[in-house]
């Protein structure tokens, strides 16, 4: 009787240890794979920011002609893509510029922008 109840005591706190080391594994992991998916968006948000950067550069900067309407609507999507209401905001910026020394001034605005972005 007395090594049966023994045996039980001894059983359950297996049990309850087991319990305890899991559950502390399982919050460790469950930190670990949060940091990991914040670490993939921000990869992916870095992405698109240089995606977008290099098309700006070699469809506008780096072109003697007009940009036509195919190229500015690529352009605009892919900065709607971004999501971000700083990106937006230098880009109508830069297209709502009047004069050529306006659109040179939001040009480097928009550029050290997304630098910034992609540095963060």
């Amino acid at each position: 009787m007395i090594n049966q109840r023994l045996f039980c005591i001894i059983i359950i706190g297996v049990l309850i240890i087991g319990n305890v080391f899991f559950g502390l594994k399982y919050f460790y992991i469950s930190k670990e794979l949060q940091e990991i998916k914040l670490t993939q968006i921000k990869v992916e948000l870095n992405q698109k920011v240089v995606n977008f950067t290099t098309l700006f550069i070699k469809k506008v900067l780096q072109t003697d002609k007009e940009v036509d309407f195919e190229t500015r609507l690529s352009l605009e999507n892919a900065v709607r893509d971004l999501k971000d209401e700083d990106i937006m905001a230098e880009w109508t910026n830069f297209i709502g510029s009047k004069t050529e020394i306006e659109a040179q001034n939001s040009v480097k605005k928009l550029l050290e922008l997304l630098v910034i972005k992609i540095q963060k």
